[in-house]
């Protein structure tokens, strides 16, 4: 998620060019000259102040110790020939090594330096001088020990000792403050001095020198928990920085939070790649890295959720904590094993983080509301406008559809870059708003339908906003997989909608049917094959308007005028106008409504139409007029009821009403059959319903 940069540039040691390599902080501050003058005269003074006598054999005479005072320039070269006989290595720096190897005075051959000549090697940054400052130590807690020497001179030479340590300390911690920028020799030897100091600490609180009461104490010196408050403010130092102004349109925040998760990482890897093999395992260089860095990471956060949050920076936040900072930072590929144990935790408590979560849900419903309510304002007032439609592949076309999933979808994914679990809770409250919008869009387009008659485009965004039914459903299906059956509440005004636009679509049709229909009881039913044909004709003529929906709205279409040739038919036959008194006639009125019924299935299947439902309706009727049998007019009764639950007695007594020859009494009898066969069934599909057969 967090793009790398390259943050160490050229080799180690060599100071970066600046702005590339700051890592690990700046140096010590520099002492002021009256501290640096004070620490000067503090060591203005001769070796025998600090070194211990020598023994009585060896110790030279006055004229030697001239002598030796004469060629003491050459003293701080001996004394590194002292520090490093025997350990040259190669590369070390030119700084470190003697012109030449001096010879060794006799009776002065491992003898300590001077006072002068340490302050001038630990003035140069020369750490080798950590060990005989040590044995200078040492050797003043010995001399407390043995006694023979006064207060006065003891606190003399503890002074300058310490006033030396105070050098040694600001060039370890000076040099561990910039690791990286430092020779790796260096480094080492830092190191080695700070593990030493550490040891020395750890030994004089398990086992207290003797003598340390004649001396003010000074140890532990701490310089390891030193060490880490640097670290900690070298964390600070580095992701305070004010990140370089860009245009990439982040704001301030989203800057600073790309600079500090950024530079942590970066930091952190360099740590682990390049610290950790040359610190001592017991210093846990990374944790305290990563602790810091946290830390102070944590403490930013902490501080800006005391303000009120722009919508922007909350989402921005949430997707630090909850995401980039676990994921992309803690758990990066060179990191994760680093960090594993070390139990850092989260940038910010659980309560403020679920407080911010509820803003950001309660921000994105807000905002998907408004988009949406902006969409169906834009799409309304195209209707009204009288603007005509796209085409796509021959077919009316609304992007109403596409956007508004487009806004649901955007907002539920949002928030699943924060966390799954966010975006469970996201797609739950986005479906409430995406039904309570679809129970809208159904209200405006309605109110469309009512007023727009009249407008040149109106069948052609009728269409359009039919062919959008599909495209929501699909959508929603596909985002949200676990609806296999989007809830009635989605479903819902997508099915008004539907029907209320298929019927603006076949009024005209439907007004030209009503006619030709008429003629059936015009003509108590002389010429029905002829009648039939007309209708027929007239609804293929009319078929090719309803090419620009898409073909499985096209076929549903087909199956509503399918319904209602089936319902006009059943009508004409129910209104009770045609009594036929003997059974040839029955028969002959069977079979004119039986070959009426093969015409209007076959045809309606041809051009689409699956209501397979509405195979029987004619035919049984058919065989209920044909049959004499009262007995096997009950069983057609028993079974049509079956297949149509809403088929009542009325309906019923209007069919028995063409027989008539049929006795009253009988006709009670077969109409009493319904009453076992409809009281616990409810229709699945509306047929008889629609007819009223009063």
């Amino acid at each position: 998620m967090l793009k790398m940069m390259t943050f160490f540039q050229g080799p180690p040691g060599q100071r970066p060019v600046p702005g590339t390599l700051d890592f690990l902080g700046s140096p010590p501050k520099p002492r002021s000259p009256s501290e640096a003058e004070s620490e000067a005269s503090m060591l203005e003074a001769s070796s025998e102040d600090l070194v211990p006598p020598p023994d009585a054999g060896t110790a030279p005479d006055k004229e030697e110790e001239q002598a030796a005072k004469k060629k003491r320039p050459k003293g701080l070269a001996t004394m590194f020939s002292v520090f490093t006989k025997g350990k040259k290595k190669k590369g070390q720096p030119s700084s470190a090594e003697p012109e030449a190897e001096p010879q060794a005075r006799p009776g002065l051959e491992g003898r300590l330096p001077s006072v002068e000549e340490l302050k001038a090697a630990l003035e140069h940054g020369r750490l080798e001088a950590a060990r005989p400052l040590l044995a200078l130590e040492r050797g003043l807690r010995a001399a407390a020990a043995a006694g023979g020497t006064s207060a006065e001179e003891l606190v003399r030479r503890q002074s300058k000792v310490e006033a030396l340590y105070v050098l040694l300390r600001d060039q370890v911690l000076g040099v561990l403050r910039r690791p990286l920028e430092a020779a790796p020799e260096r480094l080492r030897l830092a190191l080695a001095v700070l593990a030493e100091q550490e040891r020395e600490d750890s030994q004089a609180a398990t086992e207290p020198a003797p003598g340390a009461a004649a001396l003010a104490p000074t140890r532990p010196r701490g310089w390891l928990r030193l060490w880490r408050r640097g670290v900690a403010e070298v964390a600070a130092e580095r992701l305070s920085r004010r990140p370089a102004a860009g245009a990439d349109g982040r704001s301030e925040t989203e800057s600073a939070f790309l600079h500090m998760g950024r530079t942590m990482k970066e930091d952190l890897e360099a740590v682990a790649e390049r610290l950790k093999p040359v610190f001592p395992a017991e210093f846990g260089v990374v944790a305290a890295y990563a602790e810091s860095y946290h830390e102070h990471f944590a403490a930013h956060l902490g501080a800006l959720v005391q303000f009120e949050l722009c919508e922007r920076d909350v989402y921005m936040l949430l997707v630090w904590v909850q995401n980039f900072y676990p994921n992309d930072i803690l758990n990066s590929p060179k990191l994760a094993g680093e960090l594993q144990g070390l139990r850092l935790g989260s940038l910010l408590p659980a309560p403020q983080i679920r407080l911010l979560e509820a803003t950001f849900l309660s921000n994105e419903v807000a905002n998907v509301k408004e988009l949406m309510s902006r969409a169906l304002e834009l799409e309304s007032q195209r209707w009204a406008q009288d603007v005509a439609p796209q085409r796509l592949d021959g077919r009316c076309h609304s992007e109403l559809a596409i956007d508004i999933m487009q806004i649901v979808s955007q907002g539920q994914t949002k928030a699943e870059t924060i966390t799954p679990d966010l975006g469970l809770q996201t797609q739950k409250v986005l479906l409430v708003e995406l039904a309570e919008f679809l129970r809208s869009y159904q209200a405006s387009f309605a109110e469309f339908l009512e007023r727009g008659r009249q407008l040149r485009n109106y069948r052609a965004n009728v269409i359009a906003n039919i062919n959008n039914c599909p495209s929501f459903r699909t959508s929603m299906e596909q985002k949200w997989q676990t609806l296999q059956d989007p809830p009635s509440r989605l479903l819902d005004p997508l099915s008004e909608l539907k029907s209320q636009g298929f019927d603006a679509l076949l009024q005209s049709l439907f007004s030209d049917l009503k006619p030709l229909f008429k003629r059936f009881t015009q003509t108590r039913w002389a010429a029905p094959e002829q009648t039939l044909e007309e209708i027929i004709g007239t609804v293929l003529t009319r078929l090719p308007e309803f090419l620009e929906l898409q073909d499985c709205l096209r076929q549903e279409l087909m199956e509503v005028i399918h319904l209602h040739l089936v319902k006009e038919y059943i009508v004409r036959l129910s209104k009770r106008r045609l009594v036929l008194k003997t059974a040839e006639q029955q028969q002959q009125l069977a079979r004119h409504v039986l070959a009426n019924a093969e015409v209007i299935q076959r045809v309606c299947t041809q051009h689409g139409s699956s209501a397979t439902w509405l195979h029987p309706a004619l035919p049984t009727l058919a065989e209920i007029i044909r049959l004499q049998d009262p007995s096997a007019i009950k069983i057609e009764v028993a079974m049509y009821a079956t297949c149509y639950p809403d088929f009542s007695k009325s309906h019923l007594s209007a069919i028995l009403a063409i027989k008539g020859n049929l006795p009253s009494s009988e006709a009670k009898s077969i109409r009493n059959i319904l009453d076992v066969h409809t009281a616990a069934q409810e229709p699945s599909r509306s047929l008889f319903s629609l007819i009223n057969a009063g």
